[in-house]
């Protein structure tokens, strides 16, 4: 069965945005998939306690 996704909207400056954009588009994904891997990300890494960088 696949995984239930939820909706919602988000706001980001600009300039952000064409950072995620550009990132993405390396990354062979849509914004919205990269968006999602990074916040995945960023949850493995806090339950993890590793450190940034």
């Amino acid at each position: 069965m696949p995984e239930e996704k939820k909706a919602f909207l988000l706001r980001v400056d600009a300039k952000l945005w064409a950072e995620i954009q550009a990132w993405a588009a390396q990354d062979f994904r849509s914004v919205n998939a990269q968006i999602e891997y990074l916040l995945k990300e960023a949850v493995a890494r806090r339950r993890t306690g590793k450190p940034k960088g």
